[in-house]
């Protein structure tokens, strides 16, 4: 069985509010799970304590078992030192897009044209 520490999602429509559960990897986003690990208030502000609750003795113990935890689940076990840091490289992230690319030659096109007069 593909277990995965996952979020669940919750709350009403623009007010979300996510559990963090421990599934089988077949199963739904929202569907079933084995085991509620804690929750994610992804609405209070990121120095509150009560943004991130969670039970790291049973994530220990599910990652023990061969759990996979999700990318933002992830993140969040490295900031609370269960995961070590993980480097990520994004090498595009810094690169323009393409109107972006268009708007800066069309600007060094005309910072160049009195330049020359």
């Amino acid at each position: 069985m593909a277990m995965k520490i996952r979020l669940a999602r919750g709350g009403s429509k623009k007010r979300p509010h996510y559990s963090i559960v421990a599934s089988d990897s077949r199963m739904p986003r929202d569907g079933r799970f084995l085991e509620k690990l804690g929750t994610y208030n992804p609405l209070l502000a990121k120095d509150d304590e009560n943004r991130i609750n969670m039970d790291l003795d049973r994530v220990k113990h599910w990652l023990g078992q061969g759990a996979q935890p999700t990318d933002r689940i992830a993140r969040m076990l490295e900031n609370a030192g269960v995961l070590p840091k993980k480097a990520r490289n994004n090498p595009k992230s810094a690169v323009p897009g393409k109107q972006m690319a268009e708007r800066a030659a069309k600007k060094a096109a005309r910072s160049a044209a009195p330049a020359e007069e």
